[in-house]
């Protein structure tokens, strides 16, 4: 099986970076650094490393705690982080700048791999969730580079898949790799994939860290767009995070139906894909609404009925001014996106039926009273139209949130227990 795989991936390697290339044309930067992807990667390496490995912007931010811990923790070390795509690598200079160095993942080719880790030469790999690359596990074991899977998920769907390459999977994971799993039933897919060294420590994500930089930051946008007549006119607003096709469309209709009730309510529409926000700009022209851009730098006056933002890097502190939201790629079958980041804030949420990306959370949460689901877009605007004219149930459920994500924090200072017992070791 490993034969077939070295087989497959040499075939695939040339026509990812041929894909990156010509893409590479309207979106300069999935040129960017293609050499990190044959394991050349343009570093300055002058302490030990410690070795995190985010995929996407999603790992990036759910990891950005455990960064910031091993910044502090270990300050005679050198923090590199690698990713996989493009938003992910924007993502890290947003959060860490020149504290740590990024370069992306290469492929899984043994002559790349081997270029990266000489050039790096880790002290120890921290893999994030679900990252599982044979070449490169294999190659880590022989040089003994310490390999844990931090805040490790894998969903029914996925398992499924892996399971059909256990005789791939299972050498590389069944000895020499701690896996930190989120959940027991994590922890059991791991296991039966071959997993030797399985640790249930729960999920970082609750460690999430909402700075008084971004609270501040909700709060005078919310005061930058209220009556300067009356300042105790409140607008509503509400926000739209993370959305996939059909779901703008979807949120669209609910805040025209909202719209009925609140002439000056505001959609705070983001996008989960950069390269959509031209399609989701069409969308919001052929829906009639006025709208701004969030690039334009436009003022969001009462006559404004949508913002969108096509910006990078602020869904957070747009959460900080919401009065509800509502979290995508739930309503589409993409499986939900990060629900703990409205949750910190007390902002109540709702949700679509498909959360597979983050069962566990999503179970937490709605059996908490956390979060409401729906499954269409009448159930959308429903709920929208409910939490606007009772205030008291949005801020009860809101509150509910915050108290889940409160009351299950504390894994990260067990990951940094493993990292410190593997730095030990070795």
């Amino acid at each position: 099986m490993r034969f077939v795989y070295l087989i497959l991936i040499c075939f695939a390697a040339p026509v990812a970076a041929l894909t990156a290339w010509l893409r590479g044309r309207r979106d300069p930067s999935r040129r960017e650094r293609l050499s990190d992807r044959f394991g050349r990667p343009q570093l300055e390496v002058s302490k030990p490393v410690l070795w995190v490995h985010a995929a996407s912007m999603g790992e990036v931010q759910a990891g950005a705690v455990l960064v910031r811990r091993l910044l502090k923790e270990y300050p005679t070390h050198q923090v590199v982080v690698t990713t996989q795509t493009t938003t992910g690598a924007a993502r890290v200079k947003e959060l860490f700048g020149n504290q740590v160095q990024h370069c992306y993942l290469p492929y899984d080719l043994p002559f790349a791999v081997g270029g990266f880790l000489d050039r790096v030469q880790p002290r120890l790999a921290l893999i994030l969730e679900t990252e599982l690359w044979p070449t490169l596990f294999r190659a880590c074991k022989r040089r003994g580079i310490p390999i844990l899977i931090a805040s490790a998920r894998i969903s029914p769907r996925s398992f499924a898949r892996y399971r059909r390459l256990t005789s791939l999977f299972k050498p590389v994971l069944s000895r020499d790799i701690v896996v930190i799993a989120q959940s027991p039933d994590d922890a059991a897919r791991f296991k039966l994939l071959g997993a030797g060294d399985v640790r249930i420590v729960g999920n970082i994500k609750f460690d999430i860290e909402v700075s008084e930089t971004v609270k501040a930051t909700g709060a005078a946008f919310r005061e930058s767009i209220s009556n300067p007549i009356n300042l105790a006119s409140r607008r509503f607003i509400w926000v739209a995070g993370s959305t996939h096709p059909s779901e703008e469309v979807a949120a669209l209709a609910a805040h025209r139906r909202l719209m009925a009730l609140q002439a000056d309510a505001l959609l705070v529409l983001v996008p989960r894909h950069p390269q959509r926000f031209e399609a989701v700009k069409t969308i919001i022209e052929q829906s009639g609404l006025t709208f701004v851009t969030r690039s334009s730098g436009a003022v969001v006056d009462a006559a404004v009925s949508v913002l969108l933002i096509d910006t990078m890097g602020e869904l957070l502190n747009f959460y900080a001014s919401a009065d509800m939201a509502f979290v995508g790629g739930s309503l589409a079958p993409i499986g939900g996106h990060n629900l703990l980041e409205p949750a910190a804030l007390a902002v109540p949420i709702v949700v679509g039926p498909y959360l597979s990306n983050a069962q566990d959370i999503a179970d937490r949460m709605l059996s908490a009273g956390a979060a409401r689901i729906v499954k269409s877009t009448e159930g959308l605007g429903d709920v929208v139209l409910d939490w606007a004219r009772k205030p008291e149930a949005r801020k009860k459920v809101g509150q509910n949130g915050a108290n889940v994500v409160l009351g299950n924090r504390g894994a990260v200072d067990r990951v940094m227990a493993l990292i410190a017992e593997r730095l030990r070791i070795v």
